[in-house]
C-alpha cells in the first residue's frame, strides 16, 4: 500500500545544497553593507537546481528575491536554501518570507536565525503559518563565518575586526630602516587584495600612511569597484592632502579620526581633499579611543573591517580585545632582531590557556603561507 507521507530529506543532501547558497553568499562579501551577504539556492519540486542568488550590491535586492526571479515558475513546490532567516518586515522592499510563500515554495532550509530585532524569528513564523516545511541550523557555523560582520555589528555595535599582517619568517614587517619593501610575493599580495574586496572597510594609522603612501584600494582586475571604505587614525591630522588615499575619492570614501582639539585649518584642508574628518575622545592612555572609533565605523553600516597597519596599532587592538580574526601572511625571509616586529609590546606575563585564537583556514601561495585564525564568537 502506498503512503502520502513525504520521506525526510537526508541531512547530507540539505548540507550539499546549503553549501551552494553559502558559496553565493561568499561572493557577496564586502559588497552588501549595511545588509548581510546572504545566499539562496532554489531546487525545483523534482530536485533540480533552478536558481542561485545573493544579496545585491549595497544590500538590495535581497538574495531570496534575486533567486526567485531567476527560478520563475520552477520555484512552485520547490525548496529554498537560505543562509539567513528570510526577513518578515517591509522596508524598502517587501518581506522575503512572504515572497517565498507567494512563489509557492514548499520547503525552506535556513542556516541561521536572524538576530535583527525586526526579524528574530518572525520570518520563520510567517513561513510556518503558511504551511511551509522548515529545517533550521544546516551549516550554521559556516554561515556564521560568512556573516560575522553583520552579527558583530548587531551584537556589539562594532565591526568584525580582521587584523592582517605580512611578516617574515621571524615575525618582522620591515627592516630596521622602515623603508617600504614587499615582504610576500605577487600571488600572496593578490590574495590580500581579494580579501580587501570582501571587507566593508579598511582601517590603518597615520604611521603607515606617511611611510608607504598607500591607496588601500582593491587593484585586482574586475574588482576595482569593490574597494572598501577607508578609515585612518590620525590624532593630530598629519595626513597630507596630496596623499594617494584621495585619488580614489569620491568613489571610495576616506574618514580620518583625530583628537577633539585638532588644528581646524588642517581639518579644512583634508575635507577639501575629499576626506570626512571626525573627532574622537581620548582614552585613559591618551590615545584615540578605539572603542568609540569602532562604534562610529559600525554606524556607517560597515560590518567587516580589515586592519592593515603597524605593530603599534596591532598591539593596541589586541590589548583592547578588539581583534576577532587574524589573517597572517608570511614569507620565508629572515630579517633578524633589528627588524621592526609585526606586533608591538603586549605586556604579556604568561601564555593564555587555551590560546586566544584558533586556526580556521590556512594555505600556501607560491613560497608564502597564510593562516586565518579566529577567537571565540563572544564578541567583546
Amino acid at each position: 500500500m502506498g503512503s502520502d507521507v513525504t520521506p525526510p530529506v537526508p541531512l547530507a543532501e540539505d548540507r550539499r545544497w546549503m553549501r551552494v547558497a553559502l558559496a553565493a553568499a561568499r561572493r557577496a562579501e564586502g559588497r552588501t553593507a549595511p545588509n548581510p551577504p546572504v545566499g539562496c539556492a532554489i531546487l525545483s519540486s523534482t530536485g533540480q537546481l533552478v536558481a542561485v542568488g545573493s544579496t545585491a550590491r549595497n544590500g538590495r535586492p535581497h538574495a531570496e528575491t534575486e533567486a526567485l526571479a531567476m527560478a520563475g515558475a520552477a520555484a512552485e513546490g520547490g525548496t529554498a536554501y537560505v543562509t539567513l532567516e528570510p526577513c518578515a518586515h517591509t522596508g524598502q522592499t517587501g518581506p522575503c518570507a512572504l515572497a517565498l510563500v507567494n512563489a509557492g515554495i514548499a520547503r525552506v532550509v535556513i542556516a541561521l536565525r536572524d538576530p535583527d530585532e525586526r526579524v528574530n524569528g518572525r520570518g520563520i513564523e510567517m513561513l510556518a503559518e503558511h504551511g511551509i516545511s522548515l529545517q533550521i541550523g544546516v551549516e550554521a557555523e559556516a554561515a556564521r563565518q560568512v556573516m560575522g560582520g553583520f552579527l558583530a555589528r548587531l551584537a556589539a555595535e562594532r565591526p568584525l575586526v580582521i587584523l592582517k599582517m605580512a611578516s617574515s619568517l621571524d615575525g618582522r614587517i620591515a627592516l630596521s630602516d622602515g623603508a617600504k619593501r614587499w615582504i610576500t610575493g605577487p600571488l600572496m599580495r593578490r590574495y590580500v587584495h581579494l580579501q580587501r574586496s570582501r571587507s566593508d572597510g579598511l582601517l590603518s594609522a597615520i604611521g603607515t600612511v606617511l611611510a608607504d603612501d598607500p591607496e588601500f584600494t582593491c587593484r585586482l582586475a574586475g574588482l576595482e569597484d569593490d574597494s572598501p571604505s577607508r578609515f585612518i587614525l590620525d590624532a593630530t591630522l598629519r595626513t597630507p592632502p596630496t596623499a594617494r588615499l584621495f585619488e580614489a575619492v569620491p568613489d571610495v570614501g576616506v574618514t580620518i579620526f583625530c583628537r577633539e582639539d585638532c588644528d581646524p585649518q588642517k581639518a579644512v584642508a583634508l575635507r577639501n581633499a575629499g576626506a570626512e574628518v571626525q573627532s574622537v575622545r581620548l582614552d585613559g592612555q591618551g590615545r584615540l579611543d578605539l572603542r568609540v572609533v569602532m562604534r562610529t565605523i559600525a554606524e556607517t553600516g560597515c560590518g567587516s573591517l580589515m586592519v592593515e597597519g603597524g605593530g603599534k596599532l596591532a598591539a593596541s587592538l589586541l590589548q583592547d580585545g578588539l581583534v576577532d580574526r587574524i589573517l597572517w601572511t608570511q614569507s620565508q625571509h629572515l630579517i633578524g632582531g633589528d627588524g621592526i616586529p609585526a606586533i608591538g609590546d603586549l605586556g604579556a606575563t604568561g601564555l593564555p590557556d587555551p590560546a586566544a585564537f584558533t586556526v580556521i583556514d590556512d594555505g600556501i601561495l607560491d613560497d608564502d603561507r597564510f593562516i586565518l585564525l579566529e577567537r571565540p564568537a563572544d564578541i567583546g
